[in-house]
């Protein structure tokens, strides 16, 4: 019995399968922001209680929300002496590109870099060996200025980390906590800012992320859980809860990371190699690409001007347009959707929660497409459409000289802009056609908004899982373990010690093979993949080089010409030409341990027998679609039966979610139990 949980800015979602049983259950509950482990706690017990659970799998955006709001930890910094600043410099970007002004602040003040006497050399020579003495100074100044966390980052460590480690033996024996983050173990790789980013980040949300699951652990305890509890990775795959507390910067994109698992999963068994997710929640639009059945991973990420992570994570873009995104009119008369959102308290207008400002959902039901007589959660009764309206009239209609429709509708095409836009942003502007996508929506608004993205940005068709609303959960459930590691090895492909990269290769694997076993979760079994970065002598950025072997009976069998002939491969990929008598050289190898879980049969959440068109039409509603009220036709989305078409325009209504079909559009009802909605 596992549990998938998704705490999202309104809802936490869950989703529950039974292994023993081949049955599942679903539950949606609001979230409470700043108490979130009592919506998690509500939702257990809608399912059953946690008592009943062997496994409870989590994403979060406590370490996304703790970044972007920076309220992570207060954290001190040692370092290498004449390198405190390298966080501040950063790679000498600038958030405005004009001018010699600028408002970055590093999550470490100044005052609490501090620089102690140490070198190592590029090669891994020991110049000059750590002062212990000033380390264990350092330490006591920082504790002193009040700093919860440390981060322990020296020159060239990656090369060397024997200084590293001697400094944070010191430290350690010092700190009254153990938020002490080494960068020689969290990220030993080159390039100096963003392994000491990638490890100040990890140190400065420790106390948030431990403290976090510290209390989820202590609930759970109070309600006799006695299974094993795990969290998603931004990697996509999931890690214990004591991982995550020593690597909690591989949180940072956990929550959006379960949903594109999910939806992957299921385009690719529907038949759709190639979709962009689309998961509209409370507070943001989170998209991604997967092209021909896979997911985009990127070396690292950019969680906010100069908060870099360099971790692997999948890609995703997120901006503020989310259900509770608040709908104003700005100095300039413009009407603006976002980025400020209502959350879950107060909510919407419509809640009646004290919230007097319009929102996306507030929008929506002004505009008949959301029944407010029968809102999602559970929580409501009913929605207000009257104190929506009014709000709406207010605030944008009277400054923009709209009657309330109008200006309900008009608060609707500038967030379907918006979402248009960051799918442009992950499609046309890289070279995908969005002609050979479809939309697949998800996240408790996601559907009701695919027709105007099929419009706006000419997209092939929608794929509406059979619950959008805790697609995010069922991630949860379906992700594999897995455990990533790097190091820099710094070879040149010339001349190469085949046998020797073969060693490492191999202490890599097993490294990252031992941490997925320790996870405790069933897997068919663990399978091991090896990338190299590598570029041509004198260049600057890489390639990923994915390497064709496999780990067997203790050797990957890797030789010089397997390797040359990977990177010319991947290099005519990305370049189109080679550069025949430059020499090549190695720079990183990444191993990437992935415990498959055993296969999720997504046609279990296929309609029963029971289901057909007469127990599913439920009458029928007026919904304003361009600048006029029409009737539509409306349907409980989960009787309708395998094959059933249903042509817009028409209200599909379910407890998670509210799917829109508009006027030229037509959605039919896949094995899965999915919604395809495609031109008439």
């Amino acid at each position: 019995m596992i549990v998938g949980v998704d705490v999202g800015g309104t809802f936490t979602d869950l989703f529950l399968f039974d292994a023993a049983t081949g049955t599942f259950r679903t539950a949606k509950v609001p979230s409470n922001r700043g108490d979130e482990a009592s919506g998690f706690l509500n939702g257990l017990r809608a399912l059953g209680g946690a008592a009943s659970m062997d496994a409870v799998v989590h994403g979060t955006t406590v370490g996304t929300n703790a970044l972007l709001e920076r309220k992570g930890s207060r954290l001190g910094v040692i370092t290498t002496a004449g390198f405190r600043d390298v966080l501040e410099m950063r790679r000498r970007d600038r958030r405005h590109t004009w001018g010699l002004w600028g408002d970055f602040t590093p999550v470490a003040d100044r005052d609490l870099r501090l620089e102690v006497p140490e070198r190592t050399l590029a090669d891994g020579t020991i110049r000059t060996p750590v002062d212990i003495s000033a380390v264990q100074a350092a330490a006591r100044a920082l504790l002193a200025a009040g700093a919860e966390a440390c981060a322990i980052v020296f020159i060239n460590a990656y090369a060397n980390p024997a200084n590293e480690h001697a400094a944070a033996e010191a430290v350690r024996a010092i700190w009254p906590n153990p938020h002490v983050s080494v960068s020689s173990e969290i990220l030993p790789e080159i390039r100096e800012f963003e392994r000491a980013s990638t490890t100040a980040l990890n140190a400065y949300l420790q106390p948030v992320v431990a403290g976090y699951l510290e209390r989820l652990e202590g609930a759970l305890a109070e309600e006799r859980f006695t299974g094993r509890f795990h969290i998603v990775q931004s990697n996509g795959g999931i890690m214990s809860t004591a991982t995550a507390r020593r690597m909690p910067v591989r949180t940072a994109l956990s929550g959006p990371a379960a949903g594109v698992i999910a939806a992957a999963a299921i385009a690719t068994a529907a038949g759709f190699e190639n979709a962009i997710t689309c998961d509209l929640g409370g507070t943001s639009f989170d998209v991604s690409l997967v092209a021909g059945g896979r997911m985009e991973l990127a070396a690292q990420a950019t969680i906010d001007f100069g908060v870099v992570i360099r971790s692997p994570m999948i890609e995703i873009t997120t901006i503020g347009a989310g259900g509770g995104s608040i709908a104003h009119v700005d100095r300039g008369g413009l009407l603006q959707v976002g980025p400020e959102s209502a959350g879950s308290r107060p909510g919407p207008v419509c809640y009646g929660q004290g919230n007097a400002r319009p929102t996306l959902t507030d929008a929506n039901v002004v505009l008949g497409r959301i029944n407010a007589e029968r809102p999602i959660g559970g929580a409501l009764a009913r929605l207000d459409v009257d104190a929506a309206r009014e709000a709406i009239r207010r605030h944008v209609g009277d400054p923009l000289g709209l009657d309330p429709m109008a200006a309900a509708e008009a608060i609707l095409r500038v967030a379907n802009a918006k979402m248009a836009g960051a799918i442009r942003l992950v499609s046309i502007e890289r070279g995908h056609d969005p002609g050979r996508f479809v939309a697949l929506p998800f996240g408790g608004g996601g559907a009701l908004h695919v027709g105007a993205l099929i419009r706006e940005v000419g997209l092939k068709a929608a794929l509406v899982p059979r619950y959008p609303g805790v697609t995010s959960a069922l991630g949860c459930i379906i992700a594999d373990v897995r455990h990533d590691q790097v190091r820099t090895l710094n070879l040149a492909l010339d001349g190469l010690d085949a046998a020797a990269l073969d060693a490492r290769m191999v202490a890599e694997a097993e490294a990252a093979r031992a941490v997925v076993a320790e996870a405790g979760l069933p897997v068919d079994g663990i399978e091991t993949v090896f990338e190299l970065d590598m570029h041509y002598a004198g260049q600057t950025h890489t390639v990923a080089v994915p390497l064709p072997v496999t780990l067997s009976e203790g050797t990957t069998g890797i030789t010089a010409a397997a390797v040359r002939a990977a990177f010319e491969a991947a290099y005519s990929r990305a370049f189109t030409r080679l550069l025949p008598g430059i020499p090549v050289r190695i720079v990183t190898l990444r191993t990437a341990a992935i415990g498959r879980r055993p296969a999720f049969d997504l046609a279990m959440l296929a309609p029963g027998e029971g289901a057909s068109m007469d127990a599913a039409a439920h009458g029928s509603r007026p919904v304003w679609f361009d600048g006029a009220w029409t009737d539509a036709r409306v349907f409980a989305r989960l009787d309708l039966p395998v094959g059933s078409v249903v042509p817009g325009p028409a209200i599909l209504e379910q407890p998670d979610a509210t799917i829109v079909v508009d006027p030229g559009l037509a959605a039919r009802t896949d094995r899965f139990g999915n919604l395809i909605i495609e031109r008439a």
